[in-house]
This record gives C-alpha cells, structure tokens and sequence, in this order.
C-alpha cells in the first residue's frame, strides 16, 4: 500500500511512496504526530539522482524489518533537497558542524520541535568500514530517547544555540575592488592542478564559476595566467570522461584527478552552466572544441532534459538496467568495451574507435569497461570519420536501457539554462536554441511566477508545486531573463527580471545588506538559512547581486546598484581566503569593477547593419555587459521597452552603438571593427 507520499510531486518523494516505510512530506502533521506519540522523527533527504540515496533505500528503506521498526519508533519524513533546499541547507550545517563532513543521503534525528540531536548520512544494513548498520543506528537513538531524554533534550537545544551563533557578518567588509580580485586569483594559482587542469584532488568537480571568473579577470586586466587556467581545465574536462563524448553533456564530477571515471549522475544546472563558460571560451579565444562542446551541451539540454511543457528537467540517473543482469549499475549506459565497440562497428572501425575513445581491454572504469575519452595523442582519423562514428555508438547506445529522469522544473536551474541556450543561439547563429530558451521562459512566467510576481520553486508535468521559491530562483530566474532580452531585443523579460530582483529586495535583503536564503514571510526553520558559498551552482546570494547589478545597468537604478555593491561584500571577505568557493561571487565582482558596461545597440529591425552590430555586442568580452537592442529611442528621454536605448538616435541615419560606463560614454559609433574595440579587452 502506498504511503503519504504517493500524493506528491517530487520525482524523488515518489520513488518511496511505495516502500513499506510509513513515510511522511515535510509537514506540521508530521512533527504533531511525532509530539503526540512521543517518537523522535527521522529526516532522510536525497535527490532523485543520488546514487547512495538508491542504495540506502534498497538496502534499508525497502527492507521489511528495518521499515517495522522505523514505524514504531518514529515519525519518518523524507525530504527532497532539490525542491526544498532551505531544510537541506539548515541541517546539512548541523550535520557538517557535528561531524566534519556532510553529503546525500543526510539521515538527521529531530525533536518534535525540529531540533536536530543526532546526525549522520548514508548508514549500510551490517557494520562496514568503521561505520555502525542503520539498525544499531536506530536502536542507539532509541536508547537515548528513552533512556537519556534529559541529555537528548539539551543535545538538541545546545545545537540550535551553536547555530544560532553561527550567523554571518560580512555586510561591514566593504565592496571588492582590483586588489581582492587579484588576491583571489593568486588563491586560485596556489591550488590549481597544473597537470590536470581545475583545482584540489579526488574527487575533482567542475569549476564552472571560477572559470567564469578566470575568463572575465583576463578580460578585464589581460591576465593570461588566468586565460591559461580556464582554457586548460576546459579541454581537459572535455577530453575526460567527464563529458560524454556520444551525446555531449557533463557528469556530476570525476571520482580521480585525471577527470577519467565520472559518477555519472547529469545534473541540469552543471550543464547549464558549463554551456555557458564553453561558449564565452570561444568568444574569447576562438577555439574550436570549445565552441563544439558547448553546442552538443546545448542540444544535450534540449534532446534529453526538455519536457513537454517546454521547461528542462533537473537531472539524469547515474544508474540504469544492465541488459545482462536486469539490475541497476552505475554507469552501465555510458561505459564500453573493445568488444562492443567491434559489434556496433565492425572490425577495423571498432579498433580505431577504440584507440581514439581510450578503451582498453582492461578497462578504465568495472568489469572490464572503459568510459569513453578523447586523449590528446590518440590517432588523428579527421572530424568527419570521427564524427560517423560517435554518431553510431550514440545510436547502439540509445537501444540500451536508459537512466532515468527527474522530471520536476526547478526554476533556478530553468534560469541558468535559458541564459545559456539564448546566448549559444546567438553566438552560434542558432535561432532554435533561442526559442527553446523563449519557451523555458515563458513556462516559468505561466506556471511559476503568480500574479504578484513571487516563484514556486518547482513544478511538474505544468502543475506548480507547493514550495516557495528561494533566494537562488530569483537571481538564476532573473539572469536568465536579462540574459534572453539581451539575445531577443524583447524588453518584456527586463522588465519581468525587474519585478524578481524588486522582490529581492523587499523580501530577502537584511538591514546590512547581507542577503538571506529564504523570504521574510517564508516558514520558519530552526535557523534562517544565509549562505553565501558558491558549489555546485550559484549561492542565491551572488545570483542576486549578479542580477541587482545587470538590472541597475539597464534602468540606471542606484537602489539597484546600492544593493548589489552591499551583496558583494561577502565576496570582499571571502573571495581573497576562499576563491574556490565564492567563484561566480568573483565573477560578478569583476563585472562591478569594470562597470559594467552599458551598450545600447538603435536601428530598425531589418537593417542587417544593426543585426551586425547587436552580435559584435553581444561577443564583447567585457565582464558582465548589458546588451540593450531596438528602435532609436524617443527624445523625450523614454526608452521604449529598454531605458538604455532612450534618446540614443542614428547616426548619418545608419544604425548605432553607444557604449558607456561609470557615467560615462564613448563615442557612438556605426562601425562594428570600433565597437568590438570599445567592448573588448581592457589592457593594464
């Protein structure tokens, strides 16, 4: 019979709706329950594509015995942190706090009043590794809770008094300006992987956002230390197997150094963003694999993440049926060997595509089977033949059993993927990725934004859910949307951007400017979530200070300006001592110092002249420049849909770009060769 959680939404919530755990949602009922019956209550969180979520809940949650005991003894809620990342944020503190580590699946013991006194994370069915069962786990805290209920009480409550002193203040540290920026850079040198490419050991993720940051410093100062960073780590990671090297896209991260085995999980926001930072590596350099690999991410995204509705599914499975056995394996889907490459292509072809994908008879990855790479000395066939035959692996692949998909639209992630496909359409001259990113758009507008302009966090198959949207949903939603009217010349998504970014501003904003995670009016946790850390995506606090500061170019806010400029004192204090973590804080820093800069690109639609002009524009390489394109704006100082293009006119009635910053402009010029100098990089 299935439990409470057949009713919801969450892709992940619904893969224990059938497990013999009586499993609660997050929910007042629950920890009414829990107070009522006396229990402590068991907080398991995961995400749908978390391969040790699957194994905990194999192993323990589908297991009879375990399931018995866990219904007698407590009220058990299951959490998916992707639709609820405030609950995630707030416990994974605890349980990072406690223990010196954290991950998924978070397995937390709660009070009834969500106090957290005991804590850990993925708990096997026998003693292993030094790490107790989820059973003696569970009679331990039993124990505690009947026995010791004095000391669990003062456990819990010392916690949230440790917490509670854990609040952040970084809203005296002063705006970042050159010097923090290029502290930060010499953090980044010292624990770069001069040989490897990206930063620190095993396992190694990719930088997406310091990258971003790398590739805007050398804009900006002509560094090329930092141009040698991003450009080295990006052809390692896409010469690893990291990347798929059939279908384009990239894994979770790389289980070595060497970026060879991935776990092999597709999340959509590290797409997205990876897309994004390959395609601004081409605008810099012209480099051919990084304009290839950006636009197989791209059509990754849209081939196997876009739903019907228009939007982009969150992630894939790491795990998929293995043909031969019928159970789930990791990597099975993605990994080969020599002799099935000789299957699909035959025998010479099967050994030259095994010399150019680095597959051995022994194997890079289990039992045998290599996931597919691109080394740099393997044999040099020509893209056209090489091309053939990724294109018949990809088809013998797609026969295979596939990973499976969360299909809930998370509109952060949604924002991050329509700034990416809008500009690789523009780049790339594909209109079709741009209308793929119009459509994600307007999904979010339909179905996530309401008439007051406040997001819900996800939805699925069009249905909204029921979980308020989070700091990092307004400033990804709104880059995304500022991102799109830049491509399009539509000023409607500036001003839906603006709607979003006032709402930061009424709705999240402390009185020091620091900037919390959750809405003023959002419900209360034991602890307010504030984390400004960049890792696996943008921290919804530099989202919002990236957008408060593109949204204050475009209108000339200085509300807007004054708010951004207090957000990014965090990246004052910690982009110097943790540029790792604070990487797309750093990025937009950079935009700051530089301006950014404002281009206003004025002509009539169907003059070619102007098209040439919005596209120099929109390759410039200038940290964080806002593009602004249409008619020549009026001379009573309106701007029409854009306010950067009010009073700009033509000149010698040809169609004209103005490009300003710090208050002020250069010359208007028609010519795309002086555009492309006024936009491009800035020399010490």
């Amino acid at each position: 019979m299935p439990n409470r959680l057949a009713n919801e939404t969450s892709p992940y919530l619904l893969q224990h709706a059938d497990n013999p755990v009586d499993w609660w949602p997050w929910s007042p009922e629950a920890f009414a329950e829990a107070r009522e019956r006396g229990v402590p209550v068991l907080l398991s969180v995961g995400y749908s594509s978390c391969h040790w979520c699957h194994v905990m809940a194999n192993e323990s949650f589908e297991d009879e015995l375990t399931a018995a005991y866990l219904n007698e003894h407590f009220v058990n809620v299951k959490v998916d942190r992707e639709e609820r990342p405030d609950i995630d944020a707030v416990y994974m503190e605890a349980v990072q706090a406690a223990t010196g580590q954290g991950g998924w699946p978070m397995t937390v013991f709660l009070t009834a009043d969500a106090e957290p006194f005991y804590f850990g994370t993925y708990f096997p069915p026998e003693p292993r590794h030094g790490m107790p069962s989820f059973m003696q786990v569970l009679e331990g805290v039993r124990t505690a809770w009947v026995g010791r209920p004095d000391e669990v009480a003062e456990v819990a409550q010392r916690i949230v008094r440790d917490l509670a002193g854990r609040q952040l203040d970084y809203g005296k540290a002063g705006t970042p300006g050159p010097e923090e920026l290029a502290q930060a850079l010499l953090g980044l040198v010292r624990e770069y992987d001069a040989t490897r490419g990206g930063f620190g050991g095993a396992p190694k993720f990719p930088p997406s956002m310091v990258l971003e940051f790398l590739l805007r410093h050398h804009a900006r100062t002509g560094a090329e230390g930092a141009l040698e960073m991003a450009a080295d780590t990006c052809e390692a990671m896409a010469r690893g197997g990291i990347y798929d090297q059939l279908g384009g896209g990239f894994a979770r991260y790389s289980v070595d150094r060497e970026w060879v085995v991935p776990h092999f999980e597709k999340m959509l926001y590290d797409n997205a963003l990876l897309c994004r930072v390959y395609a601004h590596l081409w605008r810099t350099t012209g480099d051919e694999l990084a304009r290839r690999v950006a636009l197989e991410t791209a059509d990754f995204m849209v081939r196997e993440l876009r739903t019907r509705e228009g939007g982009f599914a969150s992630a894939l499975d790491a795990d998929s049926e293995d043909p031969e056995t019928g159970k789930h394996v990791e990597g099975v889907y993605y990994a080969w060997t020599p002799a099935q490459l000789r299957e699909v292509l035959g025998e010479e072809d099967g050994e030259l595509a095994a010399a150019c994908f680095g597959v051995t008879e022994e194997g890079t990855f289990e039992h045998g089977m290599s996931v597919l790479q691109l080394p740099v000395q393997g044999p040099d066939i020509g893209e056209e033949r090489l091309a053939g035959i990724r294109e018949r692996l990809l088809a013998a692949r797609q026969a295979r059993p596939a990973p499976g998909r969360d299909d809930k639209i998370v509109a952060a992630w949604n924002g991050l993927a329509i700034a990416a496909l809008a500009e690789c359409g523009a780049f790339f001259d594909r209109p079709d990725l741009v209308e793929r990113a119009t459509e994600a758009a307007d999904l979010l507008v339909r179905v996530h934004m309401d008439g007051m302009a406040r997001l819900a966090r996800t939805s699925k198959d069009g249905r909204v859910g029921a979980n308020a949207g989070v700091l990092e949903d307004y400033g990804d939603v709104a880059e995304g949307f500022l991102a799109l009217g830049a491509v399009t010349g539509e000023g409607v998504w500036l001003e839906f951007a603006g709607f979003l970014v006032d709402l930061v501003l009424v709705g999240f904003t402390a009185e020091d400017g620091s900037l919390y995670d959750t809405a003023h009016d959002a419900e209360r946790l034991i602890r307010r979530p504030q984390d400004p850390t960049d890792t696996a995506a943008p921290s919804g606090w530099t989202a919002a200070a990236g957008a408060l500061l593109s949204y204050a170019a475009h209108t000339g806010s200085q509300a807007h300006r004054t708010a951004a400029e207090r957000a990014l004192a965090v990246v004052h204090a910690l982009g110097p001592r943790a540029p790792r973590f604070i990487g797309h804080g750093l990025a937009v820093a950079e935009a700051l110092v530089d301006g950014p800069r404002e281009v206003a690109v004025v002509g009539h639609p169907e003059d070619p002249a102007r098209a040439e002009l919005h596209r120099i524009a929109l390759l410039g390489t200038a940290p964080g420049a806002v593009v602004a394109t249409g008619l020549p704006g009026a001379a009573d100082g309106s701007g029409g849909e854009f306010p950067l293009l009010a009073e700009r006119t033509l000149v010698r009635e040809l169609p004209t770009a103005y490009v300003c910053r710090h208050f002020v402009c250069a010359r208007p010029t028609t010519d795309p060769v002086e555009l492309a100098e006024q936009l491009g990089t800035v020399r010490p």
